[in-house]
């Protein structure tokens, strides 16, 4: 049974069995934004493009690694993204994740000590604006999810309206163990380079 995370909430990577969580993914999906037609009749759809991207700090919270559409890969070798998505479902919420984070703690490099995911939209558009938007945690591969362990709903609220960018979470490392920090906060910041410093000074 997948845990429904909560805005704030803090979990331990262990499954239901006892055994802890080595290799996760941590996939987005968002919508297209509908757009209403002409005096209101019909409508059509705008691809929106957002970017999930994945800094890697270690225990002094200094950046060590970011991985996003221009580097899909940690130099560890431990994190991999799916690519670039550009438009989001423009047929509506088809179950699937829009970009796939993979991260694989067993070939972390040591030193890393937080692991913290963020999206940003790339061409501006209003979170306020996209009709949903969710991440969640689950064993598997990009294209195949053997198990959903926990999901979060980052859906459009009050406060993410005017905002282009947020932070969705971090995991972090406690006494050798890794637990997940669900944050969904937006920021005010435009670009990947700024999202990636608040988190260092605010979330970690």
């Amino acid at each position: 049974m997948a845990i429904n995370l909560q805005k704030g909430q803090r979990i331990n990577l262990e499954k239901s069995n006892g055994s802890k969580l080595q290799t996760v993914c941590v996939g987005i999906n968002w919508g297209a934004i509908e757009k209403k037609g002409l005096f209101g009749f019909g409508s059509s759809k705008e691809a929106v493009d957002l970017d999930a991207s994945c800094a890697l700090f270690n225990d002094s919270k200094q950046r060590v690694d970011v991985v996003y559409f221009g580097n899909l890969k940690s130099k560890d070798g431990a994190v991999k993204h799916s690519g670039d998505d550009l438009t989001g479902d423009m047929g509506g919420d088809d179950g699937l994740d829009n970009e796939v984070i993979t991260l694989d703690f067993s070939t972390l490099n040591a030193s890393v000590s937080y692991v913290a995911f963020v999206l940003n939209s790339f061409r501006g558009h209003d979170f306020g604006t996209i009709p949903f938007a969710s991440i969640r945690i689950y064993e598997g591969t990009p294209k195949r999810v053997n198990e959903v362990f926990a999901t979060y709903d980052i859906a459009k609220g009050a406060g993410f309206a005017g905002h282009t960018s947020m932070v969705l979470g971090v995991f972090y490392k406690k006494n050798g163990d890794w637990k997940f920090n669900a944050i969904g906060e937006p920021t005010k910041d435009k670009k990947l380079e700024e999202t990636i410093n608040t988190v260092g000074n605010q979330y970690l």
